[in-house]
């Protein structure tokens, strides 16, 4: 009765626990669509052509104000109180934050993985090093970075041996800029000095991405770093401008030292209170529609989609969101003393960080902008963090930058020579120790004399990290910086000072774009295969198993509650393979049902009466079912690791939902069951088609084992000739970039590759995507270029080819924008890594398996027919992929998905063969004096009926999704089809 009361509580624990956290996104949407409706009436009022649209098909012009009008009108409601929660009240930030977050491959966006390049590190450390053995030492650890899984240090550490076994690495990192390398250091210690180094170059490059992802207004972005592996992979979803994310992730860090405009200058501050007057007429009625916007931001010359954005905001800030001033967004800063002086802060105040998008369109008005001087240019800065919670706020600092009008600062960060957190021996306050270079010291002595009093702003990609007060002049080139630092803060500042000395560049090695376009398709797919996988399993339980059939359902549905709502709470996202991933449960869920019922179903045929049935059902499924889950889970546990991005989304809900299933199909399945029995309630588990179908089933599968013998020899010769007929490989294996275009009416294949070939220089690989409108296009066309801009011709190059199949008149953005519906780029040195990683972890939950059946059965004799059982299910699917993939009209290509359908078809294989391998067990020890080939015989015999039923409950919602659930996981599904 305890654990009938605990497995009650938690139920209904987690029963209120998913609801709560789903409702998170039922208010979100609910608020979200409110908003989309007020900013389709302000686009509609200005934009005839858009009335009878939608945002999606709004015209170019439109579409930007529509989105930069969302965009606003999301950070002006971000603290607007949607519900109430055990803590309060809860924001839409709150609520947003909360929500279940949707992949980039279900909403349109872009996800890049970037290598931090170690390479220009050592050199910088070096002092750019011209020794022979050095160069090639770098140049061999990076060949060989590829297909090896030791850090990039570790590779230049032993060909550097290999090369010179007595050199001294001392000879070339002991320069005069690395002070923390001594000339009698030996190499070990140099290596472990390198290698402390590159963590804190990793570090840096990290934390300038994450900065950067700020300004693309992307409402969930994420990046997660992987500094074993020196990647980052950042996800954008709903990104729309693919090229500036490019360029800007790519871009080598712009540390800046500037001078500042504070209010102690009295005409400044004096334009400060006209200004405010100024939007104050405009408030009232003064109309500034016709007032055309003057771009002095230094951002947003680059930036000509914000900008346009920015001019149609900043036109009507006063009318339609202004019925504020600007004075009243800003709490200006306050004088202070300190010895008897007077002293100005170096900002001119503090914004909430939900309003600087509206500052911003105030500030860059011309009308307030013709009262300060010309050179100004205004920069936020970091938020500051509260030393008593650790907590950031939700204010950041307004700086005034004096710029003189120039775009190169008079000092910039290659005049850094090294820079560190200490503290003060006097004062023992943290403070940062800088240190120039002898060029940089002579500007910076200059710089220093002048602001003598005043403040210098340290400034990084246009953000303001510090802006301390110069105290004197500094000659020697050797500054100390001290504030309210906290151990964290002033280390961050240190970091950030060294950017401009050791180069650790971030280079973009695999990218994926993904249109809205798609993204709908996936989404519209998915929940169209989950739809008809629920409705099917859940009729075939009522129609098989008759009243229990309701017990499954019920598991079911609290199995796929318990999941989603899990999922929402860990902030996981949801991705297409994530979604396969729920369809593959709602037929494993019902597994642990079906495996339970034939056994209480064999039970009852013996003529045992109900509730000894039911008991000796529950006691006895107990261990195969145990074994079944921990094989499945060993496999999503080994997919989760080697795995990366949507793949990984797929492994999280199937690790979750084989936890979950446990739970629901075991504990909660039997309390439902006794409770129906405590009211004197038996539950059928019969209905005629199942008292016909297996129960009495009397194959002799052993006479037939030289039949079977043959079937497996001719698929074990197809699985080996697969190797040598060879494999389409995806483009994340081989390398190279793939697009996803569809055409107005069928496109002619062959005329489109001839002219790719001619325009490119190579026969592109061209596959249909469902139909023969909708063409994957993969190229290695440039694919070993490493200029920026790369990726920008190509796609020039693509539409210069394609521009006669499609309608005319067209222009390259409309193609972007129209028929390129996604795609994705790799390059050789990430794809071979992918495929080491593959063979790896295919190789390992071979081995993990088997392992764990010689621990369960201890017998060598069923991990050997493991192994076997394995290959031969991996060894069918890879020679179907092999040798069909010219037959069937959609791509078979080896990439992750296969992978993750490979992984988890030997997890499921052995669901089964677990269930055989402990009734032969169990019958060994019962039937005394019976041969083997009885055995096995009566064992795979009484347990058929479970086997057909777990297998056909998977195969039925697996063939659904590759029916209907859409491109993306259609290859996934096939894959796991045939396995």
């Amino acid at each position: 009765m305890q654990l009938k009361g605990l497995v009650r509580f938690f139920t209904i624990l987690l029963v209120l626990y998913s609801i709560y956290q789903l409702s998170f996104t039922w208010f979100v949407r609910g608020h979200e669509n409110k908003l989309k409706d007020r900013a389709e009436k302000f686009v509609k009022a200005k934009y005839p052509e858009a009335r009878n649209k939608k945002p999606e098909d709004y015209p170019d012009s439109a579409k930007a104000v529509y989105d930069a009008r969302m965009r606003r009108l999301e950070d002006s409601t971000k603290d607007v109180t949607l519900t109430y929660g055990l803590n309060g009240a809860i924001s839409y930030q709150k609520a947003k934050e909360s929500e279940l977050n949707l992949g980039l491959d279900l909403q349109g966006g872009m996800n890049v993985t970037l290598e931090v390049e170690m390479t220009g590190l050592l050199k910088s450390m070096s002092n750019n090093s011209s020794d022979p053995d050095f160069l090639k030492a770098l140049d061999n650890a990076n060949k060989r970075k590829a297909n090896s899984s030791s850090d990039f240090i570790t590779l230049f550490a032993e060909e550097y041996q290999k090369l010179n076994p007595n050199g001294r690495l001392a000879s070339i990192f002991a320069t005069a800029s690395q002070s923390n390398i001594k000339i009698t250091d030996n190499n070990s210690t140099i290596i472990s000095k390198i290698r402390a180094e590159a963590k804190n170059a990793f570090d840096r490059t990290y934390k300038i991405l994450r900065a950067r992802i700020d300004q693309f207004g992307v409402a969930q972005p994420s990046i997660n770093p992987d500094p074993d592996r020196a990647i980052i992979t950042v996800e954008l979803p709903g990104v729309k401008d693919q090229e500036r994310v490019r360029n800007y992730l790519q871009a080598t860090a712009n540390l800046q030292f500037w001078e500042v405009y504070t209010l102690e200058n009295k005409d400044y501050a004096n334009a400060w209170q006209s200004g405010i007057k100024v939007f104050e007429s405009l408030v009232n009625g003064t109309p500034i529609d016709t007032v055309k916007k003057v771009d002095t931001s230094a951002t947003a010359k680059t930036d000509t989609g914000a900008k346009k954005a920015n001019d149609t905001l900043g036109k009507t800030t006063a009318k339609t969101l202004g019925q504020k001033k600007i004075g009243d967004y800003i709490q200006f800063a306050s004088p202070y003393q300190d010895n008897g002086k007077v002293y100005y802060p170096a900002a001119i105040g503090s914004i909430s960080i939900k309003d600087s998008a509206i500052v911003r369109s105030y500030l860059e008005n011309p009308s307030f902008r013709s009262l300060f001087p010309q050179d100004v240019v205004w920069l936020y800065g970091i938020p500051n963090v509260n030393p008593n919670n650790n907590r950031k706020s939700d204010r950041i600092p307004l700086y005034a930058i004096k710029t003189y009008g120039k775009e190169k600062a008079r000092l910039e960060g290659d005049a850094v020579r090294d820079a560190n957190q200490d503290v003060d021996p006097t004062t023992s306050k943290v403070e940062v120790k800088m240190e120039m270079t002898t060029s940089g010291a002579k500007i910076w002595s200059k710089m220093t004399e002048e602001n003598v009093g005043k403040p210098i702003a340290i400034v990084l990609d246009n953000v303001v990290y510090s802006a301390p007060n110069v105290i004197t002049k500094i000659d020697a080139g050797n500054s100390s910086i001290s504030g309210s630092f906290t151990t964290e803060e002033a280390q961050d500042l240190a970091n950030i000072l060294k950017i401009g000395k050791l180069p650790a560049p971030a280079k973009i090695v695999q990218e994926l774009v993904v249109g809205p376009t798609l993204g709908r398709d996936a989404i519209n797919g998915g929940l169209k295969a989950f739809t008809i996988s629920f409705v099917v399993i859940f009729l075939l339980m009522l129609i098989y198993y008759n009243t229990s059939g309701w017990i499954a359902n019920i598991a079911l549905i609290l199995n796929l509650l318990f999941t989603i709502g899990v999922l929402t709470g860990l902030g996981a996202t949801l991705t297409a393979p994530g979604i396969a991933g729920l369809v593959l449960t709602i037929g494993m869920a019902v597994d642990t049902n079906v495996i339970i019922y034939e056994r209480i179903k064999e039970e009852l045929t013996r003529g045992k009466g109900y509730i000894p049935a039911v008991n000796e059902g529950y006691r006895r499924s107990l261990p195969p079912v145990l074994d079944a889950h921990v094989t499945v889970l060993l496999t999503a546990i080994i997919l989760f690791s080697f795995g990366l991005g949507p793949v990984k989304g797929f492994a999280t809900t199937q690790i979750l939902g084989i936890l979950l299933s446990l739970f629901c199909g075991i504990l909660v399945s039997r309390w439902v069951t006794d409770w129906f029995t405590d009211k004197k309630r038996h539950l059928e588990y019969f209905t005629g088609i199942s008292k016909r179908i297996f129960q009495h089933a009397n194959i002799k599968f052993i006479e037939y084992r030289k039949i079977a013998y043959g079937i497996s020899v001719v698929v074990l010769v197809l699985g080996i000739s697969s190797f040598f007929h060879g494999f389409d490989e995806g483009v994340e294996f081989k390398g190279g970039r793939s697009f996803q275009v569809r055409f107005a009416q069928n496109a002619p294949i062959e005329k489109i590759r001839d002219d790719l070939k001619t325009i490119l220089g190579e026969a592109p690989i061209i596959k249909t995507v469902g139909d023969n409108r909708t063409l994957d296009i993969t190229t290695s066309y440039l694919i070993n270029d490493t200029r920026n801009e790369v990726d920008s011709l190509v796609e020039l190059k693509l539409f210069s080819g394609l521009k006669k199949f499609l309608p005319a008149p067209l222009s390259f953005e409309q193609f972007d924008k129209n028929y390129k519906l996604g795609s994705k780029k790799v390059l050789p040195t990430i794809s071979d890594d992918l495929k080491q990683g593959a063979k790896r972890a295919t190789i390992f939950a071979l081995l993990i398996i088997s392992l764990y059946i010689f621990i369960r059965f201890r017998d060598w004799r069923y991990s050997l027919g493991t192994i076997v059982a394995l290959l031969h299910d991996v060894l069918v699917t890879l020679a179907v992929f092999s040798f069909a993939r010219t037959i069937v009209p959609f791509p078979l290509e080896i990439d992750q998905h296969f992978i993750a359908a490979v992984l988890t078809v030997i997890g499921f294989s052995m669901n089964d063969t677990v269930i055989v391998f402990d009734r032969i067990r169990e019958y060994a020890r019962e039937m005394t004096g019976a041969t083997k080939e009885s055995i096995i015989n009566n064992a795979i015999n009484h347990t058929l009926s479970r086997t057909i039923m777990t297998s056909l409950t998977v195969f039925l919602t697996i063939l659904i999704l590759f029916l209907v659930g859409g491109e993306v996981t259609r290859g996934f599904a096939f894959a796991m089809l045939v396995g």
